[in-house]
């Protein structure tokens, strides 16, 4: 039986960005396949009756140094707060479905995630969206048109609906079968997990 990851996360979370530097290696470690499963945080926060850390005025002041802790020590770009925050990233990751039809996913995560976390840039901005399609390998505009096509926004949903309904309560979260783990600091639970099986 092959071993998988799902990971599914949002462009807007800056947790999910952390998970995405580490996680290609650690199903090449482990030889599971990775599926990145964009969904959207914010009706997933509505569906659990949770909220985002910076609606916690301690939490949001903390937010920041994590992330710059975090980046540091996984060797990426020191953490830049993109403005807003967090941005609307319904279009965002629709395109990431679009990347995904066209076996681009991973590069264009990283794209994305790139351009909000280590240089500062809103992901709901077209122009931003374009370049970094076109960094990822996609032609911009017949990618941005796909995005309103309705398969595309009902993969979204459906992938939404199935982390809540899994259990998932917040990005990222990862299932290996029906075990789920939360947060980017619980990739060594996953790599154990992988590893048992």
């Amino acid at each position: 039986m092959s071993k998988t990851i799902e990971f599914f996360f949002d462009y807007a979370s800056p947790y999910s960005y952390l998970a995405s530097a580490q996680v290609e290696a650690l199903a090449a470690r482990t030889g599971a396949e990775l599926r990145w499963r964009p969904f959207l945080l914010g009706a997933v926060f509505k569906a659990t009756s949770n909220q985002s850390p910076v609606t916690n005025p301690a939490k949001a002041r903390y937010l920041f140094k994590d992330l710059l802790d975090w980046t540091r020590m996984l060797g990426l770009p020191d953490f830049r707060m993109p403005e807003p925050f967090p941005a609307n990233a319904l279009q965002v990751n629709r395109l990431g479905l679009v990347a995904a039809e066209q076996g681009l996913i991973a590069p264009f995560s990283h794209a994305a995630y790139r351009a909000a976390f280590a240089e500062g840039k809103n992901l709901a901005d077209p122009a931003v969206l374009a370049e970094v399609a076109r960094t990822a390998g996609l032609e911009p505009a017949p990618a941005l048109a796909r995005i309103e096509n309705q398969e595309i926004k009902d993969a979204l949903k459906r992938n939404t609906e199935e982390a809540v309904a899994r259990g998932a309560f917040g990005a990222p979260t990862f299932f290996v079968g029906e075990d789920m783990y939360f947060g980017n600091d619980r990739l060594p639970l996953v790599e154990r997990r992988l590893r048992a099986a």
